[in-house]
């Protein structure tokens, strides 16, 4: 191809758009649109500059890669249309020319560019050359096609966990925790009821919200993060939500509802006031709304209250002529979980359980009984046995505190 017609088939694309945004391609179509202007040596310098330097900035020197990686995780009318197998004969054509030229694109070095706008490359030959090689990227992407209810599309194909900005806005967590399951010993039974319900939103099977109920540092947040890291490969997604955020969940839930993907909607150490007006959000996104709760939608929610909303004795001695009505309602908030999963403090045995457990992942060379004694006088500093505090005592011996 000659570098005019590069140029204007990289102007046109429109499946692929996106990847104009790209800061990496948007400064490589810089580069190409000057060679076909005709610019000047020393603003192709510039523009060949400005791009190399943008494409080492994103720490790699291999532009093919970088480009199938990029058309691979577009997010796009063609990938959302063919997850709901929707794809039209007009769209397959557009997307599989564009596909064509991208391939042909990312398999040119600076020398086939030069030569493409019938310059020689000899007279720049002080300009670093980036890597490039034939990629196979439209097999690739005709592959991922298949594929895209698994591995999703957009930001939804780099990353499993998500935050929930204030103006409503998905914003991937980059590095989440690590949690696995295999790393949580104890609470095995409880785990399980909340992974059966886990592979059943999956499976597009019935699904109830969940909350998880008990005492502070039992592993209720580990719990669900594992689950998600666990489960993360087979389309399992999740979405952090602060309380008060909740008045952003129905169109949080409208967008995701379109998507192939599983979505966990995660709000942590949950409660309420009894005025508080998120409480009559979360009642109405947990069942009762207009709108319902999309297939792929499940709330998860962690507590250390089992009703959810802080109430006093002089909330019942007041002044209120239906209590029992009032009381109802307050209630009513956790009934509308259909599964509700306690995590009680362990007594001597499941701690010296967990003890016992993480020592060995830790590889710690403490004989048992020792161990235990001190991880019980731990405990004992710590304000009790938990989860959380057999880890620390763990941690802090690994690394030699104690």
């Amino acid at each position: 191809m000659k570098i005019e017609e590069i140029s204007a088939r990289l102007a046109g694309l429109a499946v692929f758009r996106g990847l104009l945004e790209d800061p990496v391609l948007a400064a490589y179509s810089a580069l190409i649109r000057a060679l076909a202007e005709g610019a000047g040596r020393l603003a192709v310098c510039e523009a060949a500059g400005t791009f190399e330097a943008v494409l080492f900035a994103a720490d790699t020197d291999d532009l093919s890669d970088y480009i199938a990686s990029a058309v691979l995780e577009c997010e796009n009318i063609c990938a959302r249309r063919a997850a709901r197998g929707a794809l039209s004969p007009a769209l397959e054509k557009a997307l599989h020319s564009e596909l064509q030229f991208l391939e042909e694109l990312s398999a040119l070095g600076l020398d086939e560019l030069l030569a493409a706008a019938g310059r020689d490359g000899g007279k720049l030959a002080f300009l670093p050359r980036w890597t490039a090689h034939p990629t196979g990227l439209a097999a690739a992407y005709e592959a991922r096609l298949s594929e895209m209810g698994q591995l999703g599309y957009g930001m939804f194909a780099r990353h499993h966990v998500f935050m929930l900005s204030d103006e409503g806005r998905l914003t991937p967590v980059r590095h989440p925790d690590g949690q696995r399951l295999a790393d949580l010993p104890g609470y095995e039974r409880e785990r399980e009821k909340i992974i059966a319900n886990t592979k059943a939103l999956l499976a597009g099977l019935p699904t109830n919200n969940v909350l998880l109920y008990g005492d502070a540092g039992t592993g209720k947040s580990s719990a669900v993060k594992a689950i998600v890291n666990e489960y993360a490969p087979e389309g399992l997604r999740l979405v952090e939500v602060k309380k008060n955020q909740l008045y952003l969940l129905p169109d949080l839930m409208d967008k995701l509802a379109a998507n192939p993907l599983k979505f966990i909607l995660f709000i942590d150490d949950l409660s309420f006031a009894a005025n508080d007006d998120n409480f009559a959000a979360l009642k109405a996104i947990l069942e009762g709304s207009a709108g319902g709760r999309a297939d792929n939608i499940a709330v998860y929610a962690t507590s250390n209250r089992r009703h959810l909303v802080k109430e006093t004795l002089s909330d019942r001695a007041g002044d209120d002529l239906h209590e029992a009505d009032t009381r109802q309602e307050l209630m009513s908030l956790s009934a509308r979980f259909g599964l509700i999963v306690t995590f009680q403090r362990p007594d001597k045995a499941l701690y010296s359980q967990i003890l016992l457990e993480l020592a060995k992942q830790y590889q710690l060379p403490i004989p048992s009984d020792q161990l235990i004694t001190r991880g019980e006088a731990f405990a004992i500093r710590a304000g009790g046995r938990s989860p959380r505090a057999a880890r620390q005592f763990i941690e802090q011996c690994r690394a030699g505190v104690l």
